[in-house]
């Protein structure tokens, strides 16, 4: 069981904890905000109300011992100043949530160890959904690559991994087949594609899209 804190609990980081808390971890939320804090006390494992720009507040809920602490204000100035106090503190993980691309740029410098841009990602997902029928959700990697999950084309059905050859016709890395509620990682070449299966491969997003 792991131990995890979010700070700020507006619908990102109340989602983020509730999240969490289904998987089993311990959660501790943090919230200047009384009537966030009270909507949550019962569902999290711990929820206060603290300043998290208060370094002594901060210290004394021990946050120092989270496998990760997780800044989910959309407040620029309170994310960048809570980011520094937590990597003071000697935060092991400290993942943030940024606005824009200089959010991100100033968060990495004063030592976040992991950015996310929930809006932006959910509004590439729904791009991906909307505008492709055949990718049913991707993760991006980095600006070039992503994970993503895709239906069998009707070209692959019944083919093998080697016979349909992806990886030279497409560019992407099959690194599992979802089939049948059971996953095959890594699946070996002569595995043959089923009509339901799902693949999850690697690729550059250039080539992901292309599979239309």
């Amino acid at each position: 069981m792991k131990q995890f804190a979010v700070l700020g609990l507006g619908r990102f980081g109340t989602s983020l904890a509730l999240s969490l808390m289904s998987m089993g971890n311990q959660v501790l939320g943090i919230d200047v905000d009384e009537e966030r804090v009270n909507l949550l006390a019962d569902e999290l494992t711990h929820a206060v109300i603290v300043d998290m720009t208060d370094g002594a507040s901060l210290k004394a809920l021990g946050l120092g011992n989270m496998d990760a602490v997780l800044v989910c204000t959309g407040d620029v100035q309170t994310s960048i100043m809570t980011t520094v106090l937590l990597k003071d503190m000697g935060v092991k993980k400290v993942i943030c949530k940024a606005n824009d691309d200089l959010h991100e740029r100033i968060l990495l410098k004063v030592g976040a160890d992991q950015v996310v841009f929930p809006e932006r990602d959910m509004g590439q997902r729904l791009a991906y959904a909307v505008a492709q029928s055949s990718v049913i959700e991707y993760i991006e990697l980095s600006k070039e690559y992503s994970l993503a999950e895709v239906r069998v084309l009707q070209e692959w059905k019944g083919k093998t991994l080697i016979e349909a050859n992806i990886r030279a016709k497409y560019g992407l890395n099959v690194v599992a087949i979802r089939r049948q509620g059971g996953i095959m990682v890594s699946p070996r070449g002569d595995v043959a594609m089923e009509a339901e299966d799902v693949l999850v491969v690697i690729g550059k997003n250039s080539d992901i899209s292309a599979l239309g």
